[in-house]
């Protein structure tokens, strides 16, 4: 069984480009620290996370673990978490927040990796972000923009 998993972690995609768990531990704390220093997304994490952001960041650190090395550490919920966050504005997250979320994590990861590891985190990273936008929207009862208009009336009922 330790065979099949190293074996896997061997052809994960980060391993393949040069990611290990020093990285992503640098990369989870250098991009949280600048979290924790924004004025506008810092609030919104302090809010849910609290004083102690280590769980938090073990956490993280398991799901890009899990994400790029395949190590199947993270088996957690985040979309339930992000839809109940409230925004800088005192509304929900919106799209303007995940792109500021995008160039802070992008800025951690051009200080960190080379171009293959930047380039695989941050396709993997507008993936989640993309997600969390739809998931959020569908959770507010709203369409999103590339479903198109809705087509039935009995879906509006």
């Amino acid at each position: 069984m330790e065979e099949r998993a190293a074996r896997r972690r061997q052809f994960a995609p980060g391993a393949v480009n040069g990611i290990d768990e020093p990285l992503i531990e640098a990369v989870v704390r250098g991009f949280y620290g600048r979290i924790r220093a924004d004025a506008r997304l810092g609030p919104i994490f302090a809010n849910e996370i609290g004083h102690d952001w280590e769980p938090h960041l073990a956490k993280m650190m398991d799901f890009w673990s899990s994400l790029l090395l395949l190590t199947g550490r993270y088996g957690g919920r985040p979309m339930p978490v992000h839809a109940r966050l409230e925004g800088w504005n005192g509304k929900g997250l919106e799209a303007g927040d995940f792109q500021h979320w995008l160039a802070l994590f992008e800025a951690t990861l051009a200080e960190l990796c080379t171009a293959e590891a930047k380039a695989l985190f941050m396709e993997r990273a507008r993936r989640i972000a993309d997600s969390f936008q739809m998931g959020i929207q569908f959770h507010r009862g709203q369409t999103p923009d590339w479903l198109g208009p809705v087509k039935s009336a009995q879906a509006k009922q």
